[in-house]
């Protein structure tokens, strides 16, 4: 996922001395507040692709399955299913609703599917439904929506023919894209549908209620919910949002919302205040991304590569981002993934490159001859609003301008903006990142194909698209990891991108506030089954 997505969301609280006059929780109410670091961009499921979409998404939405406190998948809106290498079978249970009081059937995951894979819907995440037969033709435009390999039996049989054996086709059911839409009120609102909180309709633990674009947010219990009797909360209200960790802090200080990720500045100060402070590792990698589209300087190979050879990935995550649980950025497959018999980076360790400033400028003086000019035009870098994006971004600009005398010139958009300039290439440089959208090697493996719209520096190469095939079209572990190695190779060698950082986030979570899952996959954080104490 869009963490395409380099901006998480983070929601949290304050721990304090005194909760005598607490507002972030209300025991009676059973009622959380929380900040938002972003407006969510996208809630139509069909084209979100960001966190903090698929946050919110998370709590409001459910697919075929789900994923329990304990990050299992277990039942969602289907009770029980059958796949094997040719075919899927999903039973749905008869007491999901629609929050208007409609049944949730499989009718709606049908509409939903083909919809997605219409090209004129123009979903980013289209591909993910590639697994099921003739989903890729449907998408590109060569087969009709309607000759996709999905059949709704009854209201609650769904059947889907696998373009291929996917033996992980059961954790992609959970996934954003695969979420049930009803075809009678997506037709009532068309373009408007997701647009603000009248524009949707509901079948997730929790009902949007209210949507104040860009300032606040609210949910609340769906009582129609087929397993509302395990929800405890009876509300969830984003009184905030804001990209600012000081002011999130403060917040939390101040005992307005219950939970909060920090950044090395407020990890000082909450360290001072001898706040608990927890920490998780998100699953997720973020990197320089660059634009290899024809006439864009970055497209040259010695170019990327002479950047490559400066950057210094261990002086990166211990004093710019400076705080506990980051990993040096080495390869596009984080090192929780597993590979046959042991973890994937275990098996295949990524190439580690020592800094060497000399190979860098001499590199970047091939870069030069190879695209007849004197000297580098300045780069643009786009990144997020946010003070840490901010910081990491001016850190590679004196970084590139003291080693290569390459002038950056930074360009600071809000989290919408940057996905709309990252989408129309409308950059040389961009701090990017890719979180798990499940739990399988390829969530990673397939993001420089050539085909995946979230490839927003357009990569293009058949090699690279050949090896994605031969994992996607093989259901022995072996042959699967064994092109993902092809795979990590290939983006080290063509220096795809700059590999910066494995994620790992430092939080404070108020005490009186139980049962907050984080998770690797899925909605992170999750509140859906949090509880607030006495």
């Amino acid at each position: 996922m869009n963490t395409s997505l380099p901006i998480f969301l983070a929601v949290m609280i304050l721990l304090q001395n005194s909760w005598c006059q607490a507002d972030a929780t209300d025991f009676h109410t059973q009622t959380i507040k929380l900040a938002l670091t972003q407006e969510p961009p996208q809630l139509n499921g069909m084209k979100a692709t960001d966190q903090v979409s698929v946050m919110v998404l998370g709590h409001i939405m459910e697919g075929l399955t789900r994923y329990d406190r304990r990050g299992r998948l277990v039942p969602g809106v289907a009770e029980r299913w059958e796949i094997t290498d040719k075919r899927a079978t999903f039973w749905l249970r008869p007491d999901a609703r629609w929050s208007n009081g409609d049944t949730v059937t499989a009718h709606d995951f049908v509409f939903a599917w083909r919809t997605t894979l219409n090209p004129a819907t123009a979903s980013e995440y289209a591909f993910i439904l590639y697994a099921i037969k003739n989903a890729e033709a449907i998408n590109q435009g060569k087969m009709a929506p309607e000759q996709l390999g999905v059949q709704a039996l009854d209201d609650f049989t769904l059947t889907i023919e696998l373009e291929r054996p996917t033996a992980y086709f059961s954790k992609l059911t959970a996934f954003v894209s695969y979420f049930p839409i009803q075809e009678k009120f997506y037709k009532s609102r068309l373009d408007r549908y997701a647009a603000d909180a009248d524009d949707l309709i509901f079948n997730g633990p929790f009902k949007m209620t209210d949507w104040v674009h860009s300032a606040s947010m609210k949910l609340k219990k769906n009582p129609l919910y087929w397993n509302r009797d395990q929800i405890k909360l009876n509300a969830i209200e984003a009184d905030y949002i804001t990209a600012d960790t000081r002011a999130r802090l403060n917040l939390f200080i101040d005992d307005k919302i219950i939970f909060t990720r920090l950044d090395g500045e407020t990890y000082q100060d909450a360290l001072t205040r001898k706040f608990r402070i927890r920490s998780f590792s998100t699953g997720s990698v973020f990197f320089l991304e660059y634009n290899h589209r024809p006439g864009r300087v970055t497209s040259n190979l010695s170019l990327r590569q002479a950047i490559s050879a400066v950057f210094n990935a261990d002086e990166f995550v211990n004093k710019v981002l400076a705080t506990p649980g980051n990993l040096r950025g080495e390869s596009l497959f984080p090192v929780w993934l597993s590979g046959t018999e042991d973890k994937f980076r275990v098996e295949y360790p990524a190439q580690k490159v020592a800094p060497d400033t000399a190979l860098g400028r001499k590199l970047l003086t091939q870069a030069g001859l190879q695209l007849g000019i004197a000297h580098i035009p300045p780069l643009v870098l786009l990144v997020g609003d946010s003070p840490t994006a901010a910081k990491q971004a001016e850190y590679l600009q004196g970084l590139l301008k003291n080693k290569l005398d390459l002038d950056i010139k930074i360009d600071i958009q809000t989290f919408k903006q940057r996905l709309a300039k990252m989408t129309s290439g409308d950059f040389d440089m961009v701090g990017a990142g890719w979180g798990p959208d499940f739990d399988d090697v390829m969530t990673f493996g397939d993001l420089f194909a050539s085909w995946n719209l979230n490839n927003r520096g357009r990569y293009n190469n058949a090699e690279y698209d050949r090896f994605v095939r031969t994992a996607m079209n093989s259901s022995i572990p072996k042959i699967r990891m064994d092109a993902m190695a092809e795979l990590q190779r290939i983006i080290h060698e063509d220096a795809v991108i700059l590999p910066l950082y494995e994620q790992g986030v430092i939080y404070l979570l108020n005490p009186k506030v139980r049962g907050v899952v984080r998770k690797v996959v899925g909605a992170d954080p999750d509140f859906t089954f949090a509880r607030i104490v006495q």
